[in-house]
């Protein structure tokens, strides 16, 4: 069977999460410590974190983690048209603007657009259309994002050809579990790679960036903080280095469309709602846990206190770690649990999207 098209799985107008990877060409370490030169790239993923962290500011798209690794990306993206559809014309254009401004300032930056300018766009209907699809758009938000790291690179090497092996590659994710396993297997990647011993380590991930974020703002262990306090804590989006990534924990009755209005010119990303029915502290824990089982070797026994998340969220706790190391042999083009996987190929129309049965032992 043909493979199907991104567009086809891939709908703006829908919310929908994603599990994106991309590659450097030919598996080069274009950002990282090249063997054979002896050269270092690392600086280069401080540019696509940077990247990333601006995309957020202005795409209608939650990033819920990411890690940028020595030849690849991982990114969990959520696209949001319910928020653009809360923007008004106005807010649209200036996002668009800042993204591709007509003009910019001396330092780089975009310029601010005259009325006549904006106007352009604003009395343009289908224009406006567009716009916003392309705002809540995942497959948009990574064009601007290796465009310009692409860009960037071979200004930097004074060269020309690829910087990335292809287009990037998604895993649709389709229910809490499926998300819970993907964000530990992308936070995990550099322990898994032999990188880092502990998240604490794990540099440019975005369990990292929260870590970090938590120790500055309380002086006592990460552990000891209360559930409220680190809620409300990620809610504000006050975080130095995480304030741009959406709050792990997800409250339905609480959660608002799009950031908080008060706060709009000092937004850093689509919207403060969450992603996973644990606090803050839960999933660290499980994090932790996970990363010292994967680096040493051993996989032990899960903690009592950390089984009843996994059965909360169907994952067989025995099986944990295999979904973590396995998990992109396991999985190809969606992640879930049997039942949402026989659900997915069917809205796609579909027999399936990949060997049946493959993953189902992880599942109760």
């Amino acid at each position: 069977m043909a493979r199907q098209a991104r567009g086809e799985s891939m709908d703006p107008t829908k919310v929908q999460v994603f599990h994106i990877t991309q590659r450097c060409v030919r598996r080069a370490f274009l950002c990282g410590d090249d063997a054979v030169s002896g050269k270092s790239y690392d600086h280069r993923k401080q540019w696509i974190r940077d990247r990333l962290e601006f995309l957020a500011s202005i795409f209608g798209i939650d990033v819920l983690t990411y890690t940028v690794m020595s030849n690849h990306i991982h990114h969990v993206l959520r696209s949001r048209p319910d928020v653009v559809a809360d923007w008004n014309n106005q807010e649209v254009v200036e996002r668009y603007w800042r993204l591709h401004p007509q003009r910019k300032s001396k330092d780089g930056s975009a310029a601010d657009p005259t009325d006549t300018e904006l106007n352009i766009w604003l009395n343009d209907a289908v224009k406006m259309q567009l716009l916003r699809r392309r705002l809540s758009d995942i497959s948009w938000f990574m064009s601007r994002l290796s465009q310009t790291i692409a860009l960037k690179a071979n200004f930097e090497d004074k060269c020309s050809g690829r910087f990335w092996e292809g287009r990037f590659k998604s895993q649709a994710l389709l229910d809490e579990s499926s998300i819970l396993a993907c964000a530990m297997y992308v936070d995990l990647n550099p322990i898994r790679a032999a990188m880092a011993q502990i998240p604490e380590t794990s540099d440019f991930t975005g369990a990292k960036d929260r870590l970090d974020d938590l120790q500055s703002a309380k002086s006592s262990p990460v552990r000891s903080l209360a559930r409220e306090q680190t809620r409300a804590w990620e809610r504000s989006g006050r975080g130095t280095k995480s304030g741009w990534m959406s709050p792990i924990e997800i409250d339905e009755a609480g959660d608002p469309i799009g950031p908080d209005r008060l706060l709009k010119e000092d937004a850093r990303r689509a919207s403060s709602k969450g992603f996973l029915n644990l606090s803050l502290n839960f999933y660290l824990d499980l994090l932790d846990w996970t990363g010292r089982s994967l680096a040493s070797g051993k996989r032990g026994a899960i903690p009592d206190h950390l089984d009843p998340i996994l059965k909360r969220v169907g994952i067989v706790s025995s099986s944990w770690c295999d979904l973590i190391e396995q998990f992109g042999r396991l999985f190809k083009r969606a992640v879930g649990a049997p039942q949402s996987l026989v659900d997915e190929a069917q809205a796609r129309g579909q027999k399936y999207l990949q060997a049946p049965g493959a993953a189902a032992f992880l599942y109760d």
